[in-house]
Order: C-alpha cells, then structure tokens, then sequence
C-alpha cells in the first residue's frame, strides 16, 4: 500500500488525506464530494490529480492506491458527505476528525 502524508500543503493551503484507496474508488469518493460541492484532489505516487483522467484510467493508467485530499476547512463536509461519522471522538485541534479512518466505523459509503 502507498504511503501518504496526513497533511500536506498543496497549493499554498493545507489539505487533509481523507482515506487511501484504489483509485477506482477514490474517484467515485470524488464525484460524491464534488456533487456536494467540496474540492477535492487525488494523489498518486506520481502526480496530484484535480481532474479525473478518464483517459488514464481507461488506458489502464496507475489505478493502485492513491491519497483523497480535501481542503481543511472542508473536511467536516466531506467527512459527512462520505458517511463518516465521529463516533469515537479522535479530533484536531478544529473539532474535526483527521481522516475517515479515524472518524469512526461510519463505513465511507459515497453513492
């Protein structure tokens, strides 16, 4: 599995991993978050990713695991729109859960 930072500066902001996954998956992650109007970016251990490369991955491009990165102060958002929830109380100094793996067993599902 591909390592990734928990907080990087992408962009002059600070962005937090929500979750590493198959970038399959990341990518319908994505459209969840962008439909409910949080940005998001997909890092691969090649490249950062705003758009989906359709292209790539039909080509069969780098479809391993990736890094989903949102803004920080989207995180609340993006953790609710994904169906994480703060059962267990693992919080940052803002209040919000770091990643969806620390949110709590809310199972990530993105319709």
């Amino acid at each position: 599995m591909a390592a990734f930072e928990d907080r990087v500066l992408y962009q002059g902001d600070p962005w937090v991993r929500v979750e590493t996954l198959p970038r399959l998956l990341a990518e319908g992650w994505r459209r969840t978050l962008t439909e409910g109007g949080v940005v998001s970016v997909v890092r691969t251990p090649f490249q950062w990713s705003m758009g989906s490369p359709v292209i790539e991955i039909e080509t069969g491009g780098y479809m391993g695991d990736v890094g989903l990165y949102v803004p920080e102060v989207q995180l609340p958002e993006a953790l609710a729109l994904l169906g994480f929830e703060d059962e267990d109380g693992a919080e940052d100094e803002s209040g919000a859960a770091t990643r969806a793996e620390d949110a709590g067993p809310g199972g990530g599902q993105a319709g």
